[in-house]
């Protein structure tokens, strides 16, 4: 299998995704790229001063994790939630529970400069 880093839709660093302040806190924000029929997700979560990007895949299914847009986050913000099975990961992307226990988020390095969101 290839790994997302091969993926040619996936941006270079230095693209910028957003403002800061357009991704709630708590909360999350998703981002799509397409390049040649090929996509990359990303999405990035938000926690007082945590911020961290991961690739937008289920480690156990490969599917996207959330089924609405910029939900990531369970209602406590407590844990990042895949809502094709229910499994949980800490916001360090590190599985918590089934099926994806011991398994981790892809991370998606990400910087914020002069307030707004950029890849690293």
């Amino acid at each position: 299998m290839a790994s997302s880093s091969d993926n040619p839709a996936r941006p270079e660093p230095g693209v910028r995704l957003c403002a800061l302040a357009e991704i709630a806190d708590p909360g999350g924000k998703g981002f799509r790229f397409r390049v040649d029929g090929r996509i990359f997700a990303g999405f990035v979560i938000r926690k007082g001063a945590r911020l961290a990007g991961y690739v937008d895949s289920c480690p156990h299914a490969g599917w996207p994790l959330a089924t609405f847009d910029d939900r990531y986050l369970t209602r406590d913000a407590g844990h990042i939630l895949c809502t094709g099975h229910g499994a949980l990961f800490t916001l360090d992307g590190e599985g918590a529970t089934h099926p994806c226990l011991g398994l981790r988020l892809p991370p998606w390095p990400v910087a914020v400069r002069d307030g707004d969101l950029f890849t690293a």
